[in-house]
This record gives C-alpha cells, structure tokens and sequence, in this order.
C-alpha cells in the first residue's frame, strides 16, 4: 500500500511517499504555500493521485511533552479538510523533532545551510513517515 506524508508548515508543505509495499518513506518534494487554504489542498489532492496513495499521514505538531498547542489543532483540522476532499484515509502522526533531525542528517551529509534549508520539509516528512510506517509494523 503506498502512503503520502505531509509536513504542514505555514510556508511549505514537505511531502514524502512509500514504496509501494508501504514498508520505507522516501522523500518526495516541497510544495510552496499559494497562500489559499483551497489551493493548497487541490494540489494535496492532485498529487496524492499522482502518487496513487491509499493513506495519507499528516503530521502532527504536539508538544515535547506530548500536548497539542494552536499548531497541533491546526493540523487536525487541515487533516479533516484534505480527508473530505480525497478519496482515501487522512490519519495524523506525532511529528515531535522530525525538522531537528531533517537539519541534523543533512548537516551531517555535509549539505549546506541553503541546501538544508530547501530540503528539510521534505526529509522531515519521511522521517515522520516512516515512524508512522514503523509503528504500524511493531518495529
């Protein structure tokens, strides 16, 4: 089963994929804000399709100690938004420290600032991803 992951910044929108067994998360691309709420979701919409997506794992921004600030509510509901527009499941996972770690793998890849910078929504999606693919297979 291929999956898409979302990581939903107010300015770009990280985006991973599965293979198609649904077992490893590889990062996708980052698409930029159109700064219409509608826009941004026809586009989630027309690219989960181009990716044949059967689940779709928005990430979810809580707190270190695991609660759910203005920015967590405001992934729950874009999550609702996109799962009434798509014609597959949307689910939320934990994205606690998956930019940290996007910036700390690049860093250590010797990527450079502007190179981290322009990938890291994208790397930070498919780190939560494959947690989320992880965690459904009790590894």
């Amino acid at each position: 089963m291929r999956v898409v992951g979302l990581d939903l910044g107010s300015r770009r929108i990280g985006v991973a994929a599965s293979d198609a067994g649904g077992r490893l998360a590889l990062p996708h691309g980052v698409l930029e804000r159109a700064g219409r709420p509608e826009e941004d979701r026809d586009r989630l919409v027309r690219l989960v399709a181009e990716l044949g997506a059967q689940l779709v794992v928005v990430g979810l921004p809580v707190s270190l100690d695991g609660s759910e600030g203005p920015a967590a509510r405001q992934a729950r509901a874009e999550a609702q938004a996109l799962a009434e527009r798509l014609g597959v499941p949307v689910v939320t996972h934990d994205e606690r420290l998956t930019t940290a770690e996007a910036q700390r793998r690049l860093g250590e890849a010797g990527a450079g600032l502007r190179s981290r910078r322009r990938s890291a929504d994208r790397v930070a999606a498919a780190i939560m991803l494959q947690s989320y693919l992880d965690s459904r297979r009790g590894a």
